[in-house]
């Protein structure tokens, strides 16, 4: 029974030392304590608010890269679209421009060959009138050779001038 029963000196003592112990405490390691655990907690909570200001950040950039990307696109497409037209453009003047030497090749070529089928007809012209006049000069000849078929011919022709 003697152990259950604590002695009051001891009981003081220890009540003195806790008393003590807390006194020094509280004077010189609580505010110290509580000041870096203020500190510490007003550190988090700024940590906190900037993560959250970044992270706001964060959605604002990412929402003006989406728009910058859809600008980015949109101008993408209309270069492109101004290149198609573009390309088009210089297609059909090249085009036009083929057509319009393509045509004058052809106006040249016709001219050309127009020019050699006359030079061809004079040549066959002169040809024929050549030989003409030479086939016409052996039959005269020919004809003119004899005294009596002289005197027919001239007669003829007398005949074709009074009938003219």
């Amino acid at each position: 029974m003697e152990l259950l029963v604590p002695e009051i000196g001891l009981v003081v003592f220890q009540t003195i030392a806790f008393l003590l112990l807390m006194f020094v405490l509280a004077k010189f390691a609580w505010k110290p304590v509580l000041a870096a655990i203020k500190e510490r907690e007003h550190n988090i909570d700024e940590a906190l608010n900037k993560a959250e200001l970044a992270k706001q950040e964060m959605v604002r950039l990412a929402a003006q890269n989406e728009e910058s990307m859809k600008e980015a696109r949109a101008e993408r497409d209309l270069m492109l679209k101004e290149a198609k037209t573009l390309k088009d453009s210089i297609v059909n003047d090249a085009k036009h421009q083929a057509q319009v030497e393509g045509a004058k090749l052809i106006e040249k070529a016709r001219i050309e060959i127009e020019n050699q089928k006359k030079a061809a007809l004079a040549e066959l012209k002169d040809q024929v009138s050549s030989l003409s006049i030479d086939i016409a000069e052996r039959v005269l000849r020919n004809q003119l050779a004899d005294k009596a078929k002289q005197q027919d011919f001239v007669a003829d022709l007398l005949k074709d001038i009074e009938l003219n």
